[in-house]
């Protein structure tokens, strides 16, 4: 899905941290008009054409009127995902700070470290983790890419396997249709009824949450798509031996790996799964971005305009 973009010229953006979607949201921000300026993501050999590779975070976050920082989550130490930098990236008040006057930040999600040091910034903050629309455009991606990590781990066939998938949100949704279309038999554990209701109209057999111990013993495969500790070792120790068991949720995740491992299971965090097709999520994710960005925007010449 595409939408026309208004011009950025003369809004400066950094990109810290991420992976190669970066690359393409950069890509993105710099065909709309903007200066970017980048650091802590995977440089490519032959650079992005009108973007700024920066020598520190500090030094892109410089005067921007926007930073952008990865949806892969922080780290429990508060430090952006930041594969290609020097040293963690910890976005305390103190770096905020370098951020123009009425700067937003946009990422996935922030933790409650980044809240307080915004608050304490100044800067505004717009996370668009539980964004429906992005989560969808998002969605493919990472279910080809789950796909891609189960099959890749299994001695037998998504075909005529029984699959448990624990939650019918977005993704877990998407995941649970495309194993039915691979033959899989699916059970869908999830709280709400409603999506209960959906996965039995997609062809899967719905069941409780609460009822995953009683049908794991005929699982062979249990994918968690819940960012909550829903698959714990009382859980794990019900599914067959040497079962896989694959954690999709965003942390903190929703499976105890340890758990599983220790169980003899093939425990699997299926994390960052959108790096597979990295210009189809980047592209999204800039669909998402430059909404926010065009919102805050708006809302800031309005209180300017009447002089707050």
């Amino acid at each position: 899905m595409t939408r026309k973009t208004r011009s950025l010229a003369g809004v400066m953006i950094a990109v810290v941290g991420g992976d190669a979607r970066e690359q393409e949201i950069t890509r993105q921000a710099v065909a709309a008009g903007a200066t970017v300026r980048c650091y802590g993501f995977p440089w490519p050999d032959e650079g992005i054409t009108g973007a700024i590779l920066s020598p520190s975070a500090a030094d892109a976050m410089w005067d921007a009127d926007c930073a952008l920082f990865p949806i892969p989550g922080i780290a429990d130490d508060g430090s952006l995902f930041a594969p290609a930098a020097a040293r963690p990236i910890v976005p305390d008040a103190d770096l905020l700070r370098r951020l123009a006057p009425g700067a937003v930040v946009i990422l996935g999600r922030a933790d409650p470290g980044l809240r307080s040091a915004a608050a304490e910034a100044g800067v505004a903050l717009s996370e668009y983790e539980d964004d429906t629309e992005l989560m969808l455009l998002r969605g493919p991606a990472i279910v080809e890419g789950v796909l891609a990590l189960a099959i890749g781990n299994t001695s037998v066939t998504v075909h005529a396997a029984d699959v448990g998938v624990v939650g019918f949100g977005n993704i877990g949704g998407l995941l649970a249709r495309s194993l039915v279309a691979l033959g899989a038999r699916v059970h869908v554990f999830a709280r709400n009824p409603v999506q209960r209701a959906a996965a039995y109209a997609a062809g899967c057999t719905p069941h409780p949450l609460g009822s995953l111990h009683d049908v794991a013993p005929g699982l062979q495969m249990l994918f968690s798509t819940v960012p909550a500790p829903v698959v714990d070792e009382p859980a794990l120790q019900c599914l067959p031996p040497g079962s896989l068991v694959v954690d999709v949720a965003a942390p903190p995740g929703g499976v105890d790996l340890a758990a599983a491992t220790a169980l003899g299971h093939r425990a699997l965090w299926a994390r960052g799964m959108g790096q597979r097709a990295p210009v189809t999520v980047g592209r999204s994710q800039w669909s998402g971005i430059v909404r926010r960005l065009a919102a805050h925007r708006e809302t800031t010449r309005e209180r300017n305009a009447h002089g707050r």
